[in-house]
């Protein structure tokens, strides 16, 4: 402890920060990644006038009672306070639409990723290109607003990313890293930039409208990993430590998003290899030797965070609806008066779907809290359907859950895995889902077919891997590649747990995911008639 604690005072440490989608994650890392100490806070998105956001006051008010956390868990801990560090990274959700007038005020609420509401944006821009452009993309949410004719859009001075947006305000910056930038604007891997292509297509497809502003102008500037994001300011230190103990002039690395810091947090930055991030979204991240021989409205082409090309399989929903199902388990056994901690509940309840039917017993679920692009979903109505026939136990009512948290993204992956015969030799998984050992593993492992490895770093997720993408500011200096960096320095002791498909399980979750196609319908119907619309 005394030497931890002599490391933090000389501040020879590295802060990560990741805003997800239900909780803020702040770690504090050694040069060798050791995480020291961690500190969070929980909040949630809100469907506030059909879309989904986080409010200004909100992002703050979190971020800092995340890093009052950390800050409280190392005064505890080590009996002193974080007042430098070597460096500070920050990572968020990605893509989105965050735009700023040219005083700085935000033009509307954020929108973010979770909203599908500009497919005629993105199937426009995706012929513009001949190249796949997702809703929930920034520059759908931009032509999309520019299609409606919003007051705002010819006010806008600079459209970023939620990273982005927390970095400007910590550095005064405006600067993004390349794997976050990649889910603004399709990226030239050549030049490590924004396709000038595709921008001038925009500015040509807009030009009539006599904008006051150019794309490439309000954008961010594309950094990669290991370049130089700015430095904390004075104003930017006590937005994020308002009680003063933290110092300006930190370094901070470009800013990234939660694709990014998943591969990093899982070493997944070669070729052929791959990472799947399952919380409120399910996303799998393959790293492509080459270019895919057509376009796929259910594949993203985004980068890794150096600027290697990644194919993106992509699900809109994935754990809100157990967390939801998990919750009402645990206040049912409180109604009893059996008090059983969060974590114990997840476990047990986990572990007893192992002994369920390999199929589900014929149960169907769909946890679509929002809409699912991948199934044509615009809007989402959480689902559970119990035929008649069916074997409705609590087994098969957790199994299929866990079945269906990965379908939509399954859809992506059988694309990538059976018609573009991509070649995967190392696939990790990463997230709170996989915290129950070998259950989440073994349905998702099962549900793809693949040996899917989880490391003991699994849970700590992006906020470790933005650490780590902060600390690779000094390793490339001394000459490392951020492959070379994590081999070596990182992951050469990381723990590492294999799960491989269990062929029972495998062939009954094809029968799953058969009926899962079918009633997709259903879900459809349901969103038709208004059920569960605010």
């Amino acid at each position: 402890m005394q030497t931890e604690k002599q490391l933090i005072e000389a501040g020879k440490i590295v802060i990560g920060i990741e805003l997800g989608s239900t909780r803020i994650k702040a770690v504090l890392i050694d040069d060798r990644g050791t995480i020291l100490a961690a500190g969070g806070a929980d909040w949630e998105n809100r469907l506030v006038n059909g879309i989904w956001t986080y409010s200004q006051e909100e992002i703050w008010a979190k971020l800092q009672a995340a890093y009052q956390d950390l800050q409280k868990t190392v005064k505890e801990k080590y009996r002193t306070l974080i007042r430098q560090a070597q460096a500070i990274g920050v990572s968020a959700m990605m893509h989105g639409y965050l735009p700023f007038d040219k005083q700085g005020n935000q033009l509307v609420p954020f929108r973010t990723w979770r909203n599908n509401i500009t497919l005629q944006a993105a199937q426009e821009l995706t012929d513009l290109f001949r190249y796949p452009i997702p809703q929930r993309w920034s520059i759908a949410h931009l032509y999309q607003a520019i299609l409606k004719d919003e007051p705002h859009i010819d006010q806008i001075d600079y459209l970023t990313t939620l990273s982005g947006y927390v970095h400007w305000r910590l550095t005064g910056e405006k600067t993004l890293g390349i794997g976050d930038a990649s889910g603004m604007f399709p990226i030239d891997t050549a030049s490590g930039d924004f396709d000038r292509n595709m921008l001038a297509l925009f500015e040509r497809r807009i030009q009539h409208l006599n904008m006051g502003w150019r794309l490439q102008d309000i954008l961010p500037k594309v950094r990669v990993a290991g370049e130089s994001g700015g430095k904390l300011t004075a104003e930017g230190a006590r937005l994020l430590d308002p009680s003063g103990n933290l110092c300006a002039g930190i370094p901070l690395c470009p800013p990234e998003g939660d694709a990014g810091t998943g591969m990093v947090a899982t070493n997944c930055v070669r070729e052929k290899t791959g990472n799947i991030s399952a919380g409120t979204s399910a996303f799998a991240m393959i790293v492509l030797e080459k270019a895919l021989s057509q376009v796929y409205s259910e594949l993203d082409m985004v980068t890794t965070p150096t600027g290697k090309p990644v194919a993106m399989a992509h699900s809109q929903n994935c754990t809100t609806d157990i967390n939801a199902w998990v919750g009402l388990l645990g206040e049912t056994l409180q109604t009893f008066g059996v008090k059983v901690c969060t974590e114990e509940l997840y476990e047990t309840l986990f572990l007893h779907a192992l002994q369920g039917d390999a199929d589900g017993g014929g149960l169907l679920a769909y946890g679509f809290h929002s809409g699912e692009h991948n199934v044509g979903l615009a809007q989402g109505c959480p689902l559970f359907l119990h035929p008649t026939n069916a074997d409705f136990n609590l087994a098969n009512f957790i199994r299929v859950h866990l079945y269906t948290a990965f379908g939509a993204m399954k859809l992506g992956m059988d694309i990538l895995i059976e018609r573009e015969k991509v070649e995967i030799t190392r696939i990790l998984g990463h997230g709170g889902i996989f915290k129950t050992e070998n259950v989440a593993q073994k349905v998702l492992s099962s549900a793809l077919n693949i040996p899917l490895a989880t490391m003991n770093t699994a849970s700590n997720g992006g906020a470790w891997g933005i650490a780590l993408l902060a600390s690779f500011l000094h390793k490339r200096n001394e000459g490392y590649s951020l492959e070379d960096y994590l081999d070596q320095c990182i992951f050469n002791n990381v723990k590492m747990t294999l799960s491989t498909p269990d062929q029972s399980m495998a062939e009954g979750y094809r029968q799953f995911i058969r009926r899962y196609k079918r009633g997709i319908p259903v879900v459809q119907a349901a969103v038709d008639a208004g059920i569960g619309a605010d």
